[in-house]
């Protein structure tokens, strides 16, 4: 099938910031005083198991980057191929049909049958109130038993899935470092299974085979059920959860390309020239810190409404439309919140200034962008390090609450805060629908229990406070 490659703003950044991640990582390579810190962070084992976590969900988010356009069925007529205007992802594919499966309404996790009573048609012509059978979940399940005896061989499916998928996986490693150190197979496994001071490759592997044994299962319990349940319009609940963790690393990650300019270059500056510049520069942060944060961005996004309303034109799909107002959400984040970094960086740069090293590098008549960039700014990068892993968990939440009071992301754009937004009101019917904001509030809390995990991690490994 023909495809059309569509790039979204927001995936051009997420592009961007994997490149920088990894000419940060090439860079951390080469500095011995930094790679000792990421060991000492990585000798951690809550750390070492919380990467591994972060590692799936940003795999997911990348896989859910990756957009593209089908094309029609053409016709004679046709001179150049139409495509959809649907805009699908990598992910999409790689867990489908999750995302075309739509019962009637709502059904529980694991149920057979819907959750509210339809009106059908008995065989004695007459109308009764009966659960109706699902059209997508149980098929070729008759009873109960029926049922339990496919979950389980599911499951053991499953686990033996992750298990094959982890053996393949540490063999393939395993002959690289046989073939890059030149070193003997069994030298290489022995390694991987001592217990060792620094990085601990044996609780890195056994969390790798304990997550991949969990994903294989419930994929595989996601092909025969609603594995989380429905919601209004039928649609699978753990398909909406999976797609809103790209929704959530957006938010966490691209805010910090909008706010780290601001904070690092204005910190600095305020710190090392003080004067009339550091008043001007924190009477701008302090201005902005005073503007309640929650109007500031309602006003912005219902200005790109009225803009989107006004220009569709503007827009080839709704795609690029939701994509536009997710990015906008990021900026606005972004320009409210670079404040806090900005006052700690003002303040360590006062401390960094009074250093021997730059006195005698002002002595010697060094330049002051060379004095920035050379001696300033990499030893303030250990506070920027640690703000932003701990404001990421922030802003994940950030997306729930300003979605839940209608001024996140698009209504149409699958997250965690829409979906808590859209299933609060069923909180109150009798029975209470709870798998949908159960889903959310779970997917959200192990992301950032991660975040914070390994964010505690990081501050212990680089603040010389703690050492």
């Amino acid at each position: 099938m023909e495809i059309k490659p569509v790039i979204l703003w927001t995936d051009a950044l997420i592009y961007l910031l994997v490149i920088a991640l990894i000419a940060s990582g090439w860079w951390i390579k080469r500095k011995a005083h930094l790679r000792a810190a990421w060991r000492q962070v990585l000798s951690n084992r809550l750390a070492l198991m919380a990467l591994v976590i972060l590692g799936i969900y940003f795999a997911i988010g990348l896989l859910d980057s990756i957009h593209f356009q089908r094309a029609l069925p053409s016709t004679e007529q046709q001179v150049q191929p139409q495509y959809s205007a649907q805009v699908d992802s990598l992910f999409d594919v790689l867990i489908s049909p999750l995302g075309q499966r739509y019962e009637k309404t709502y059904s529980a996790p694991f149920a057979l049958h819907g959750f509210v009573k339809e009106s059908t048609r008995s065989e004695s012509d007459q109308f009764v109130s009966t659960y109706a059978r699902l059209q997508y979940a149980g098929i070729g399940v008759a009873s109960q038993m029926e049922k339990l005896l496919d979950i389980l061989w599911r499951i053991t499916s499953g686990i033996v899935a992750g298990l094959a998928v982890w053996g393949i996986s540490l063999l393939v490693i395993l002959a690289w470092q046989t073939y890059w150190k030149q070193q003997s197979f069994r030298a290489g496994w022995q390694r991987l299974w001592r217990k060792q001071p620094t990085i601990s490759w044996r609780l890195l592997a056994l969390t790798a085979l304990v997550m991949l044994m969990l994903i294989g299962s419930a994929m595989l319990l996601a092909q025969n059920y609603h594995l989380l349940g429905t919601d209004k319009v039928g649609q699978d609940i753990f398909y909406l959860a999976l797609k809103s963790i790209r929704t959530g690393l957006v938010i966490g990650t691209l805010t910090t390309l909008v706010m780290l300019p601001f904070a690092l270059g204005l910190g600095i500056a305020a710190g090392y020239f003080s004067g009339i510049v550091d008043d001007i520069i924190q009477y701008i942060y302090t201005t902005l810190s005073s503007i309640p944060g929650v109007l500031l961005i309602a006003s912005a996004i219902l200005s790109l409404q009225i803009f989107i309303a006004n220009h569709p034109q503007v827009f080839a799909n709704l795609a690029q439309r939701d994509d536009a107002r997710l990015l906008a959400l990021c900026f606005i984040l972004g320009i409210t919140s670079w404040t806090s970094l900005c006052r700690l960086l003002r303040g360590e740069t006062l401390k960094v200034r009074e250093m021997d090293y730059v006195q005698a590098a002002i002595a010697l008549g060094v330049r002051k962008i060379t004095l920035l960039v050379r001696h300033i700014l990499p030893n303030v990068m250990h506070i920027v390090l640690i703000v932003i892993i701990l404001d990421f968990s922030a802003l994940v939440l950030a997306e729930a609450v300003l979605s839940y009071v209608g001024v996140g992301v698009a209504p149409s754009t699958i997250s965690w805060g829409n979906m808590i937004n859209s299933a609060r009101l069923e909180l109150a019917r009798e029975p209470v629908v709870w798998w949908p904001i159960t889903a959310a509030f779970v997917f959200m809390f192990i992301l950032v229990l991660a975040a914070n995990l390994f964010a505690d991690s990081v501050r212990d490994a680089l603040d010389p406070r703690t050492k």
